[in-house]
């Protein structure tokens, strides 16, 4: 019976999970963040090592297939390996499950199909986590102290506040036009206001977290670029197949028709 009833809310839940999360408006990732831009790779990728991977596995990577990015196994060990592991390994962490529950209250999530995980019909993943790294704000009544308008109530901690800064959520009344006559409708928006600037200018911050998100879309599916190109080969050889098999057909049936 409980296992029924929990399947139950299961169903329910799920439904209302997927709508709770294509209400919320995203930031769309810069245009010039390209997902072939072996530089922003490089730099999302120190990035990640350096503020994300002291909580964040990436389990289902190798370091050494950093070596599409254009880096050198050992460029791969002295910048990107701050542990004992070899370039062979899996991008793992010592943290244990049990013990980042205990801390955080929830185990923080494996990060290498994040950008997958987070699209929806709001934007793909990697808008999602762009917005997500733009989104933290100071919070008093929440236990690490810091909130986030794309996931409320989240339990990490704002690592990056350094580099931001510290950002308010303060809410403005917008008054809209409203027919002929001069009446008004008034409507309550909440904005992100940057209180106390970081290390970074919000431009350098952006572009930051632009390199890191193109880094985890990158982790979600290596072979992405490479599945591309070689689709384009494979839509052209089938179009050389289907002339010279039409061909083929005309000259077996010549003589039918």
């Amino acid at each position: 019976m409980n296992l029924a009833r929990g399947l139950a809310w299961a169903l329910l839940a799920a439904p209302l999970a997927a709508a709770a999360s294509e209400s919320v408006t995203l930031d769309r990732l810069p245009a010039d963040v390209r997902p072939h831009d072996a530089v922003s790779l490089q730099r999302g990728a120190q990035v990640y090592v350096n503020y994300c991977m002291g909580c964040h596995s990436a389990a289902y990577m190798r370091y050494d297939r950093l070596q599409d990015l254009g880096l050198t196994p050992q460029q791969i060990r002295d910048n990107l390996i701050l542990t004992g592991a070899k370039v062979g390994d899996l991008m793992t962490i010592a943290m244990k499950p049990a013990e980042s529950k205990e801390w955080f209250g929830t185990p923080p999530p494996d990060l290498t199909l994040i950008a997958r995980s987070r699209s929806s019909g709001s934007g793909s993943g990697a808008d999602w986590l762009y917005s997500y790294l733009r989104g933290f704000y100071r919070d008093t009544s929440r236990p690490t102290g810091w909130n986030n308008t794309v996931y409320p109530n989240v339990a990490m901690p704002h690592v990056l506040w350094q580099l931001q800064g510290v950002q308010a959520l303060t809410t403005e009344v917008v008054a809209i036009p409203r027919g002929t006559k001069g009446e008004v409708e008034k409507h309550e928006v909440q904005k992100l206001v940057l209180v106390r600037p970081g290390a970074m200018s919000p431009a350098e911050y952006d572009r930051m977290a632009g390199d890191l998100v193109n880094f985890l879309d990158y982790v979600a599916e290596p072979s992405r670029q490479f599945r591309i190109e070689l689709g384009i080969y494979v839509l052209v050889f089938l179009g050389l197949l289907f002339v010279l098999a039409y061909l083929l057909k005309k000259e077996y049936w010549k003589d039918v028709h």
